[in-house]
C-alpha cells in the first residue's frame, strides 16, 4: 500500500470520525454531562417525580401498542407489495412511505382535524368516544408517523430471496400459514428485527404530531418528549437533562440487545 492511499485512507476515517463525533457523540456526551454536573440526586428527584414517571408509563404504553400493530402491517404490507399482483399496487407502495415525507406537525393538525369536533369522526364524541387529547389520539399519531420502518425493511429481503422455497412448500402440500411461518418468517425475521427496531426508537422519540393530538395534560398526555420540552420551559434543565438521558439509554439499549442476540440466532 502507497503512502498516497493509505493517507486517504486515514484521511477518510478522520473525516467520518470527527463528523459523527460533532453531529452525535458530541452533543449527546453534553448532555450526559451536564446531567450529572450537580451530582446524581438531582437527576434522581427530577426523574422520580409522579408526572415524570407517569410520562415514561404513557410513552412505553404507547410503544407497546403502536410496535405489535405496525409490525404486523409492515409485514403484510411487505408481502402484499412483492408477492402479489393487484390494482393500485404502484399507490399502495408509494402510500407507505408518505410519513416519512410528511412532517410529524402537519400529521398531527391533519389527525385533530379528522377527529375534531367538526371532522369527518367528530361524531364520536357526541357518543362519549374521547379521541382527541387521550391515549387513543396519541397512539393513532404515533402509528402515523412509525407505520414504514418494518414494511421498508422486509420489502427488500423478499425481492432477495425470490419465491422459489414458498413455491416448493406449496407444490409439497403446504398450505399459506404453513409457508409463511416455516419458510417467509424466518427467511425475513432480520429485516423484521431491523424494522422493529427502528420503529420503536420512532415511537419512543415521537414528538411533533403527539405534541398537537395530546393536549400536553400533566400526569395525563404528556409522554417522555413532551415532559422534556416542558421541564425546559420551566426552567427545569436539571429534569429536561435527567429525561433526555433515560430516553437516549433506552434507545441505546434496544440497539444492545440486538447486537447480543444476533451472533447467537446465526450461529444456533
Amino acid at each position: 500500500m502507497t503512502a498516497t492511499s493509505r493517507l486517504q485512507r486515514y484521511g477518510l476515517r478522520a473525516v467520518t470520525f470527527a463528523y459523527l463525533t460533532g453531529i452525535l457523540v458530541g452533543p449527546l456526551a453534553l448532555v450526559f454531562y451536564r446531567t450529572f454536573e450537580d451530582g446524581f440526586a438531582a437527576a434522581w428527584d427530577a426523574l422520580t417525580t409522579p408526572e415524570t414517571v407517569n410520562a415514561f408509563k404513557l410513552t412505553l404504553l404507547i410503544a407497546a401498542i403502536a410496535v405489535p400493530l405496525n409490525t404486523v402491517f409492515g409485514i403484510a404490507c411487505a408481502i402484499a407489495i412483492v408477492r402479489r399482483r393487484f390494482p393500485g399496487k404502484g399507490l399502495v407502495n408509494a402510500f407507505v412511505d408518505l410519513p416519512l415525507a410528511l412532517s410529524p406537525v402537519v400529521v398531527g393538525l391533519a389527525l385533530f382535524l379528522l377527529y375534531g369536533r367538526d371532522g369527518w369522526f367528530g361524531f364520536l364524541g357526541d357518543h362519549g368516544i374521547q379521541v382527541l387529547f387521550s391515549l387513543p389520539s396519541m397512539v393513532i399519531a404515533t402509528i402515523f408517523v412509525s407505520l414504514p420502518f418494518v414494511a421498508r425493511e422486509v420489502v427488500p429481503t423478499l425481492r432477495e430471496i425470490g419465491d422459489e422455497q414458498e413455491q416448493a412448500a406449496r407444490t409439497l402440500g403446504a398450505g399459506g400459514w404453513q409457508t409463511f411461518w416455516r419458510i417467509t418468517l424466518p427467511s425475513i425475521r432480520w429485516a423484521v428485527i431491523y424494522g422493529v427496531i427502528l420503529t420503536t426508537a420512532r415511537c419512543l422519540g415521537e414528538y411533533g404530531a403527539v405534541a398537537v393530538v395530546s393536549g400536553r395534560l400533566q400526569g395525563q398526555t404528556e409522554t417522555a418528549t413532551l415532559r422534556v420540552q416542558e421541564r425546559y420551559e420551566s426552567f427545569d434543565l436539571a429534569g429536561a437533562y435527567a429525561i433526555s438521558i433515560v430516553l437516549a439509554l433506552l434507545a441505546i439499549a434496544v440497539l444492545l440487545v440486538m447486537t447480543i442476540i444476533r451472533p447467537k440466532e446465526e450461529t444456533a
